[in-house]
């Protein structure tokens, strides 16, 4: 049990710590392949602001050596022009993420700070990938960003990697590091124990944390909360949980929640009434559903759920049986 001396904060506090990420247009790209509108993204942007959100990821910065650009949308490539075509110089205190994945980012095309409107490099990362992740924050770094490394799939690692990850993590010059429940596969219990383990790491190294969460057995929110409670300073949601399968912690549930006067739910009502409804209603399929609930049970990649979804099958306890035999 977590005792309240261990807790940071409660539930009428404000923290001046916490930083809310807005993440929709980077995680719910992975739904519709990156194919949003400038006037959807436009007025996400303004939203964000008009919230108090500290942040707003586009997308990713991917290689168009290894991804085609007529597959995708603009968001997949997030080019400085793609990114003021929005915010211009972006004269406002919301800050600007794109994420870079480790072996899929083309580094000779990353700008220097000074010539960006992008305040944030997050590097996307496996336990197995750190080395060349500290390469990627050191080259950020030194071109003048804020950095996280956003450590994927850790409900798979063992504690003695995930260890040694840390700790390599923490000798480097990043800024903040991630929990990040790819999988959707982590109970609260679980976030406590992982939360408790990055906070160790992060206070010996001065780094803060951040909690990214999947909501395949709908507890993203909770889990969300749970690291919030136990001093995690960075909180990623997208808007209506929109992101790949299940999706996330719902960013209106999120800033529902913190009592902090500076986050305003308002106008993200407004938003979602002119677009996501629209978006829901033109066909984009995305959320929990059972099959997202088995591969989150199972803690296995939501590829296979993805698929059952888009063959529209329905024989859940067939794909429980083949879940359950893709893991043993």
């Amino acid at each position: 049990m977590i005792m309240s001396e261990n807790k940071k904060g409660n539930l009428i506090s404000v923290r001046d710590d916490l930083k809310v990420v807005d993440a929709t247009v980077r995680d719910g790209g992975l739904v519709n392949n990156f194919r949003f509108t400038d006037e959807f993204v436009k007025d996400l942007y303004e939203t964000n602001i008009a919230a108090g959100v500290d942040y707003m990821e586009f997308g990713y910065k991917a290689s168009k050596k290894i991804f085609p650009e007529e597959d995708f949308g603009k968001w997949k490539f997030c080019d400085e022009e793609s990114i003021r075509g929005i915010v211009g110089d972006n004269d406002s205190d919301l800050k600007i993420s794109v994420m870079a994945d480790v072996g899929r980012t083309d580094m000779d095309t990353i700008l220097p700070k000074s010539e960006s409107v992008v305040d944030i490099m997050r590097t996307a990362t496996y336990v197995y990938q750190i080395p060349s992740c500290i390469e990627m924050i050191e080259n950020f770094h030194n071109k003048g960003y804020e950095t996280s490394a956003n450590i994927m799939a850790v409900s798979t690692a063992s504690d003695g990697d995930l260890d040694q990850a840390l700790e390599l993590l923490g000798k480097s010059s990043v800024d903040v590091i991630y929990l990040v429940d790819s999988f959707g596969a982590l109970y609260p219990e679980d976030i406590r124990r992982l939360t408790a383990k990055y906070l160790e790491f992060g206070e010996k190294y001065n780094k803060k944390i951040g909690i990214h969460a999947h909501d395949n057995q709908q507890l993203a929110f909770a889990n969300t909360i749970e690291s919030m409670i136990m001093g995690t300073s960075y909180l990623d949601g997208t808007v209506r949980s929109l992101g790949r399968g299940a999706g996330n912690c719902a960013l209106e549930t999120l800033l529902g929640f913190l009592k902090n006067p500076k986050y305003d739910l308002v106008p993200l009502l407004n938003f979602i009434e002119k677009h996501m409804v629209k978006l829901h209603n033109d066909g984009l399929v995305w959320g929990y559903d059972v099959p997202y609930l088995l591969t989150g049970r199972f803690n296995c990649h939501p590829r296979t759920a993805i698929a059952f979804m888009k063959e529209k099958r329905t024989d859940y306890a067939k794909f429980f049986q083949e879940t359950y035999d893709q893991d043993n």
